[in-house]
């Protein structure tokens, strides 16, 4: 099998768990590092072994000879990097949120098409591995027809200690998690027909929100209700950074509890099973469950782009969350619910 090139757009926090979990898989191979501060290209070129390091991403998509590119940049650069990949023809791996903006989003997609250039979004949330097998005994139907859900992903866990970049961002929470946790809602439940939103800033020193709820009608059925907030306060259970879900059926219940316990509740009894992450001596303990992730998601990118299996997280599907996401902060600033089909 020949091994697929790719050269990697930023070298700040997620570069390195990027391309560790890329070192995971057979078959791809780093060949550049690019960042415009030089120094820090550097410093993950030597740390992985890649060849080359640039500082004008341009300068990169002119010499080098890649089967794709992986950006993993801050969210107002994205849109820059994609158009400019779409015009060497290079296909393009985007991290979340794929912009700051919906029409910026849309332009991305756009480009991407025209071009003829496989474009994919980097969401990894869904691919846990207790989300995967809670949406496995969610399809399997014992439970009933889906009614009322709840998605949360609330803690008082730092984030802005080791990511002191996200005080700056006007909008927060909904960009950075609710990206996330709104594509989850939709892979486990389908496309939203209406949405709600209300969001909160606690953090004085920030500038956009770091608690959010929404909840929208998904599906033609399921009421679901989504729950974020980076607070900082203190909690009775913060297991940071899992995600809790509890799914009511017509005919029983589905929860994704703490410590990766998946239960399923039926007029049989309960049937509860442990589905841990694969540890990876790279991850990051205090995010490991999110970082064990990458790899999956990779793979499936990967595979797609041999043209071996369909990605799940394209641009075109991504735009899907995004819409929710913006339309998130239309409803919180109108205070009304937002009609989305």
């Amino acid at each position: 099998m020949t091994s697929l090139r790719f050269a990697i757009f930023g070298a700040g926090f997620w570069s390195r768990v990027q391309l560790a979990a890329w070192g995971e898989l057979q078959g791809v191979e780093c060949v550049a590092i690019c960042d415009r501060i030089r120094a820090k290209a550097e410093a993950r070129a030597r740390e992985f072994g890649v060849p080359r390091i640039y500082d004008h991403a341009e300068e990169l998509l002119q010499r080098e000879q890649l089967d794709f590119v992986d950006i993993i940049t801050s969210p107002d650069t994205h849109s820059e990097l994609v158009h400019l990949a779409a015009a060497y023809k290079v296909p393009v791996i985007c991290q979340k949120p794929m912009a700051v903006s919906l029409e910026q989003a849309e332009g991305m997609v756009e480009v991407c098409r025209d071009a003829g250039v496989t474009f994919f979004v980097h969401e990894n949330w869904r691919w846990q591995t207790p989300i995967r097998q809670l949406k496995r005994v969610l399809d399997e139907g014992r439970s009933g027809q889906p009614f009322r859900a709840r998605i949360d992903m609330v803690s008082g866990f730092p984030v802005f200690a080791n990511q002191p970049f996200l005080k700056e961002l006007e909008q927060f929470i909904l960009t950075d998690m609710g990206t996330h946790i709104l594509d989850v809602a939709r892979f486990l439940f389908g496309e939203a027909e209406s949405l709600y939103c209300q969001i909160h800033r606690i953090h004085p020193d920030i500038k956009g929100e770091d608690v959010a709820t929404v909840m929208m009608k998904m599906g033609g059925r399921t009421t679901v209700l989504c729950e974020m907030g980076y607070a900082e306060n203190h909690l009775e259970h913060d297991r940071f950074p899992e995600t809790f879900i509890f799914v009511e059926g017509e005919r029983g219940s589905l929860e994704l509890g703490p410590d990766y316990w998946v239960r399923e509740t039926t007029a049989a009894g309960t049937h509860a099973k442990r589905y841990p992450s694969p540890r990876y001596g790279w991850a990051d303990p205090a995010y490991g469950v999110v970082q064990a992730s990458i790899v999956p998601c990779h793979a499936n990118l990967l595979q797609a782009l041999r043209g071996a299996a369909t990605a799940e997280t394209t641009g075109e599907d991504n735009l899907k969350t995004l819409r929710l996401v913006f339309a998130a902060y239309e409803s919180a600033r109108t205070g009304q619910a937002v009609k989305l089909s």
